[in-house]
């Protein structure tokens, strides 16, 4: 197997031997999943400090909500929410730390509190200062797709190919972070499952995830917790997606997810780690 290294920082992670787990730590008050559980600066960090003994390689700070319809919010007000967390967190794990953000000013004042990964639902497009900010930093970057904006990315999202045009996407992106002189290494690429896709985009992707691998870099895969699995096995209820989402965490790093995006760390801590060790013995 081709080794497929993503650089955090000062540390090189080898994600085709060993796969990462991204905990998601929301510190909003109406995220879809956990809105407002974790808005209190106590809870968020004891959230925090749980995830990472449960194993979370990452743990993804965001302050925004980008549920579908979600309004955008100043960045003086996520800066609140998120800079408080970071600092404490970053004294007490040593995981390294996301911030979920679209704003360069967000990113530059996370970075200086501790993140080492900037993780932009917009991949770079939303803010131009953005790209310069992780070349000058030598942060690693999550560019995730997402047609149109939260507020309007259900609206009756369309592609002609879904797969090819995400991949493009992709390879377009990364050739504008090298332009900024952003490092290879540090790039990974998230395809956005649910985020201006329909269920069947979203499926449409999750079967054809080594077709959106650009330049070997990592693919990042968020499925936690999302609406298309309650529409998949008949069910509103969120406590029903824990048992799919498992499933996908399996099945999508056998076909190629490096990094599992998830709310329940545990339980996917050790779903990933089972099926890593089949895969080894497979070859």
């Amino acid at each position: 197997m081709r080794e497929r290294i993503w650089k955090i920082g000062e540390r090189v992670f080898n994600v085709s031997r060993r796969g990462l787990i991204m905990g998601v730590l929301n510190v909003t008050p109406d995220s879809f999943s956990d809105g407002g559980n974790f808005f209190a600066l106590e809870k968020a960090i004891e959230h925090g400090l749980r995830m990472a003994a449960e194993g979370a390689d990452i743990v993804d700070v965001g302050g925004e909500s980008t549920r579908p319809g979600a309004e955008t919010i100043r960045a003086e007000e996520e800066l609140r929410r998120v800079v408080p967390v970071i600092e404490k967190l970053r004294a007490k794990i040593d995981a390294p730390i996301s911030i979920d953000t679209s704003k360069t000013e967000v990113a530059r004042v996370a970075i200086h509190a501790g993140a080492s990964i900037v993780n932009d639902v917009t991949g770079g497009r939303g803010d131009k200062g953005m790209l310069p900010l992780i070349a000058e930093t030598n942060s690693a970057f999550i560019i995730m797709h997402m047609q149109g904006t939260p507020r309007t990315m259900q609206n009756q999202p369309r592609y002609s190919d879904v797969v090819s045009e995400i991949a493009d996407f992709f390879r377009q992106q990364y050739a504008r972070a090298i332009v900024y002189n952003i490092d290879p290494m540090a790039i990974a690429f998230d395809p956005g499952i649910g985020f201006g896709k329909t269920f069947d985009h979203n499926l449409e992707l999750l079967a054809q995830l080594e077709r959106l691998r650009a330049r070997d870099r990592p693919l990042v895969v968020g499925v936690s917790r999302k609406s298309f699995l309650g529409k998949l096995i008949n069910s509103p209820e969120m406590s029903d997606r824990l048992a799919p989402a498992l499933a996908l965490t399996s099945l999508l790093r056998a076909r190629g997810a490096d990094v599992l995006r998830v709310h329940d760390v545990r339980e996917n801590v050790s779903a990933l780690r089972v099926t890593e060790a089949i895969l080894r013995r497979a070859g």
